[in-house]
């Protein structure tokens, strides 16, 4: 019997004491061990919601400030706010491995684009520190928005995002000087300074984790301002109000008879991120009622699925507190000037509630469908480029459509928007016809003698998508479409003109620094990976700073069908916000800023999508 054995043996002998005594034991250390697992559960379970508290950016503060004024008209039910996020299928293209070479090119250009901003944002702290905008030209300054040093907040974001970490801390020491409830006589834009400042500080917020508390303390502050616009009898805001911290009589608040479809339609990823943050669902309950309101009237209006370019909000106890002000009159539909940005928000405000909310995703599904059968067009041109152009209808109701064959500067998001939607809710067709309207843009800015695109031009819209030759007879008589006009004549407007083939007549030739061609180049190089958007950005950015560089830093231009165009006195702050922030974008790695994780704003603002 060896070793083994014998302890078996042994083992069978013990006496019942010893045997109940090893049973206690093994009980003990059995509960010892289901403690440990219990606490170590308790520990983990604690550390990752002391995690979220110090390194998330969606910070609960449940803060419910007194109103700055008593409400007239206050809400007694507010609208919930949806919690979480579905899953959502990605946007980016999965990264792509970079030469030594293209790596060193990306770089070389990345660092030109800040190299550019640095000279702009050096210009601005000389002459017009802590004010709303620069003159580029003559040096000085202009407020036109209540003097609350709007360039220097819709400029925070790029500024950490190009990692200029001591001016953005130089930057919030200005910041904690603006009092945005403090002010006599000063007329607020509801939609700009909510898309610059509001905007701009969230997106801060989100970027630093939460780590600069006076970001969401005067977030705050100027949303409680802004929020006064929305205390009507029908809960529509008013869109320009003046607000004086001294006389308490002076409301100004009622709904507009006349507003702009952008300003009423595009607060609502703002305030919705404001929502998310503070705890506070009043924010989120202010827009969700426009928003509502803008549903309902959907399917009612001269071209069902899409909303005129103006809007009557003024209803009061009626079933749809909109209207046309033009009603039965001449309407327009567009997705440029008055109107773009409420369309932009549509898929950008079901990825800031998470997909949880099927209403924006079906508000959107309508428009595009009519914007594809209205708006969409291919316009014909020399090489017979494969492009689209969103252009502009107008309607009485009843009658059929008449098509504007016009591309605006403004509706160059439309590229990035469709594509973005494309996406998320796995429609491929509609990320190609993004590429192709993205495209039409990169087209007109390729084909002037700036290599700019104008503010407004026409040309002539293709009768069949899938081939349109160049035809120069149709072109001439597009150009002039009197009949008795002589080809002598037509050469001679078109020299006037300075048109390029395609182009029948400029009714804009201006360039204000604006971001809207980058911006879908932009997302299409993040969807894609095509180093096509690439080097397409970079002729933009190239030809742009040519023509609009000053001593101090740059001016939008007169006229971009010129080869040596006049510098106008004019710099808004969105070319620090969005055009300089895009092109760096566009030229830095792909999880900087990604388009998994933010949602951008019509300011280019990057607020952090809910998880």
């Amino acid at each position: 019997m060896g070793y083994k054995d014998k302890e078996h043996v042994s083992f069978h002998v013990r006496s019942y004491d010893d045997f109940s005594l090893m049973s206690r034991m093994r009980r003990n250390a059995n509960q010892k061990a289901i403690r440990g697992v219990l606490l170590t559960c308790l520990l983990l379970t604690f550390l990752y919601f002391l995690r979220d508290r110090l390194f998330q950016p969606d910070l609960e503060f449940n803060f419910v400030p007194i109103p700055i004024r008593p409400e007239l008209y206050p809400v007694s039910s507010p609208i919930p706010l949806p919690k979480g996020a579905t899953k959502i299928p990605k946007i980016q293209h999965d990264p792509v491995v970079e030469t030594l070479r293209e790596k060193g090119v990306r770089e070389r250009r990345r660092k030109e684009v800040r190299d550019a901003f640095l000279h702009a944002w050096n210009g601005y702290k000389k002459e017009a520190w802590a004010k709303d905008e620069l003159k580029p030209i003559n040096g000085g300054y202009k407020t036109p928005f209540c003097g609350w040093a709007a360039s220097l907040v819709d400029a925070l974001d790029t500024l950490w995002i190009m990692e200029l970490y001591d001016e953005f801390e130089s930057a919030l020491v200005e910041l904690k000087k603006v009092d945005f409830t403090y002010k006599e006589d000063c007329t607020i834009n509801l939609f700009e300074t909510t898309i610059r400042h509001l905007g701009g500080m969230l997106a801060a917020w989100d970027l630093t984790k939460g780590k600069y508390p006076i970001l969401i303390e005067k977030s705050v502050e100027l949303a409680e301002v802004l929020y006064t616009a929305f205390d009507t009898p029908n809960r529509m805001p008013t869109p320009h109000y003046t607000w004086s911290a001294t006389d308490p009589e002076r409301h100004d608040h009622l709904p507009s008879r006349s507003i702009v479809l952008a300003v009423l339609g595009s607060l609502s990823v703002e305030f919705t991120r404001l929502a998310q943050i503070t705890g506070n669902v009043k924010y989120f309950d202010a827009i969700q009622r426009v928003m509502d309101e803008l549903e309902k009237w959907q399917d009612k209006t001269g071209l069902p699925g899409m909303w005129p370019a103006m809007v009557d909000s003024s209803g009061i106890n009626q079933t749809i507190a909109l209207a046309s002000p033009y009603a039965g009159m001449d309407e327009m539909y567009t997705l440029g000037a008055l109107a773009d940005s409420t369309y932009e928000y549509l898929p950008k405000q079901w990825l800031m509630l998470g997909g949880k909310s099927t209403s924006y995703r079906t508000m959107y599904e309508k428009f595009i469908k009519v914007a594809k059968e209205e708006l969409f067009f291919r316009p014909m041109n020399m090489r017979d480029e494969d492009i689209l152009i969103s252009g502009t209808v107008n309607r009485i109701d009843g009658k059929p459509t008449r098509l504007t064959p016009e591309l605006q500067h403004l509706a160059c998001f439309t590229g990035g928007m469709v594509a973005i939607a494309g996406k998320i809710f796995n429609k491929p067709e509609e990320v190609r016809i993004g590429s192709k309207l993205a495209d039409g843009c990169v087209w007109a800015y390729k084909s002037t003698i700036t290599g700019i695109m104008p503010e407004t031009f026409t040309v002539i819209p293709c009768k069949n998508r899938m081939k349109c030759p160049w035809d120069q007879e149709a072109w001439m008589a597009a150009i002039a479409p009197d009949a008795d006009a002589e080809e002598p004549t037509i050469r001679r407007f078109a020299k006037d003109g300075k048109l390029i083939p395609g182009m029948v007549a400029i009714q804009d030739g201006r360039y204000l620094l604006r971001p809207e061609a980058i911006e879908s180049v932009f997302i299409m190089h993040r969807i894609s990976a095509d180093p096509y958007w690439a080097n397409a950005g970079w002729d933009m950015f190239k030809s742009v700073v040519a023509h609009t560089k000053t001593d101090l830093a740059h001016s939008a231009i007169d006229n971009v069908m010129d080869a040596l165009p006049q510098k106008v006195d004019e710099m808004e702050s969105f070319w620090l916000a969005e055009t300089l922030k895009y092109f760096y974008l566009l030229y830095s790695e792909p999880n900087v800023v990604s388009l998994d994780e933010y949602v951008l704003n019509t300011e280019a603002h990057p607020l952090r999508r809910p998880r």
